[in-house]
């Protein structure tokens, strides 16, 4: 699976954060605007010395920025884990995913994947008991299609309170719970960790799995590999690094990273490979 973002994604996404123009960053790096704007269009690959200097200028890590857009660098594969199974949707034809949390017997979902039915087949198939929604944002992408699983089960539904105005359909409020960070939400012999994470979203939250070895996070759209989601809105920028920072990245080496776009990655791959993560 390719990448999330590229480079030209990457750049953008920093600019923007910092509510610079084009022109702001010309004057800081000393390239041409037209050519900041082509790269940023993905009109032709940058060279080295274009990457240098606009990773100096946007705070981001010369290192890692060059091997996502020269060398081609991405994660290496992570094998499917037993507790966990992914579910792949689109929204007028861009991918994302969600996932089944299960012991074999209780399941949560994480996110919707956009993709309602696939998900109610994964649980009657395996008869599986719903025992939560947990969202890691709002959006349409994410949440779409909660009001047909509540239809085919009733279940909690958690999402950050900051996030429930982005839904386009809203759970009766006794369904609707807001989780708190440390949280800690049962699945049978499973447990599921909750963490706030704003930055992407005013009330992102990551779930984080402790499964004998399989050590999982579920990021959504706060990390990609390679990258960050995109702040929204762009004044969360350094709330949303704060959280990749000190949340996700602080999390042991070895626990893999389940984004809701793009390959999974783990915490050591984005400590060595992911340029956002320049003052951490």
């Amino acid at each position: 699976m390719p990448l999330e973002d590229d480079f030209c994604d990457i750049i953008k996404k920093s600019r923007m954060g910092q509510a610079w123009s084009v022109a702001n960053v010309a004057r800081m790096t000393g390239l041409p605007g037209g050519d900041i704007t082509a790269l940023e269009r993905g009109v032709r690959p940058p060279d080295r010395i274009e990457v240098q200097a606009l990773a100096k200028a946007l705070g981001l890590r010369p290192g890692p920025l060059e091997q996502i857009a020269i060398e081609k660098w991405e994660p290496v594969a992570q094998p499917p884990t037993t507790c966990v199974e992914r579910i792949q949707g689109s929204i007028n034809g861009y991918g994302v995913q969600g996932y089944v949390v299960h012991d074999g017997v209780e399941a949560v979902l994480i996110d919707t994947a956009y993709n309602a039915p696939a998900m109610i087949e994964f649980l009657s198939t395996h008869r599986l008991r719903l025992m939560g929604i947990c969202l890691t944002h709002g959006h349409a992408d994410h949440a779409g299609g909660i009001d047909q699983i509540l239809k085919f089960c009733e279940a909690p539904v958690y999402l950050g309170t900051e996030d429930v105005d982005l839904l386009s359909w809203r759970p009766p409020s006794a369904q609707l719970k807001e989780p708190e960070n440390g949280q800690t939400i049962a699945v049978g012999r499973l447990r599921v960790h909750c963490m706030a994470t704003p930055g992407h979203t005013p009330g992102g939250i990551c779930y984080r799995m402790d499964a004998e070895s399989q050590r999982i996070c579920f990021v959504g759209d706060t990390l990609f590999a390679g990258s960050i989601g995109r702040s929204n809105p762009s004044t969360l920028y350094q709330t949303h690094l704060g959280s990749v920072w000190t949340q996700v990245l602080e999390l042991s080496p070895e626990y893999r990273l389940l984004p809701g776009h793009g390959p999974a990655t783990t915490v050591r791959e984005e400590l060595e490979h992911n340029p956002f993560v320049s003052n951490h």
